[in-house]
């Protein structure tokens, strides 16, 4: 079974690109996974234009990301159970700082090139551990605007792959379904790590604590002046 795992920040269009990855893949019996923060749609949506087997987990107070890796072994198994050639998990990726893309699987950035082109810079980390950068709603701006937006992902890592789509349409998806087709099968669910390494740790904020000042807080801390990182307490 193949894995894929798509991230990107919100309204970049994951689900359209989803829709397409099913759709030129008939071969494939597809699984899908969405995991959102506190409310999605999109399994229900899926499950009901393609009928294959769709869940959808809910974070809360965890960051999607995290909580993908928390339950990606589950859903693997889930996935294989109902005889899935290729499981395709979509991430919220809300904090653009935390990467879900795993050894064993192709990973997939999803930007929109109407969100700026400093929004590349804004999500490195999902850009510099991706397998291919998936730019949508091309048709919405100039062809200096696209060329700019592509050096923008270039300068994040300039090896990466770029397709440039109207992912609705579907146009300009060739090279990503053959990728994925090459893509290899999962060998070994017990050796599956993250590719990258997520943030230092947890500070007092993270499990709720809501006073301002670093001063009421331990763990990993910043202050304002300074772009070193402090830890306070045990």
């Amino acid at each position: 079974m193949k894995l894929v795992i798509i991230a990107g920040p919100p309204s970049a269009g994951k689900t359209a690109v989803t829709r397409q990855i099913i759709r030129t893949h008939p071969e494939l019996k597809s699984a899908y996974l969405k995991i959102d923060v506190v409310c999605a749609t999109e399994d229900e949506e899926i499950r009901n234009e393609f009928h294959i087997p769709a869940k959808k987990v809910y974070s809360g107070d965890l960051c999607p990301d995290h909580a993908g890796i928390m339950i990606l072994d589950e859903a693997i198994e889930w996935a294989r159970k109902e005889g899935a050639d290729m499981l395709i998990v979509e991430s919220a990726g809300l904090c653009l700082r935390c990467t879900p893309y795993t050894t064993q699987s192709f990973g997939i950035v999803v930007l929109s090139a109407i969100s700026g082109i400093q929004s590349p810079a804004k999500m490195a980390p999902m850009i510099a551990l991706a397998d291919i950068a998936v730019v949508t709603r091309i048709d919405l701006v100039s062809q200096a605007e696209k060329e700019v937006f592509r050096e923008k992902i270039r300068g994040i890592r300039g090896d990466i792959d770029i397709v440039e789509t109207n992912a609705v349409q579907g146009t300009g998806m060739r090279y990503l379904t053959r990728a994925i087709g090459e893509a290899p099968d999962i060998e070994n669910l017990s050796t599956i790590t993250l590719r990258g390494i997520p943030p230092l740790g947890v500070c007092t904020v993270c499990i709720g604590k809501t006073n301002i000042g670093w001063k009421h807080h331990t763990g990993v801390l910043r202050q304002l002046d300074g772009d070193a990182l402090m830890f306070r307490g045990d």
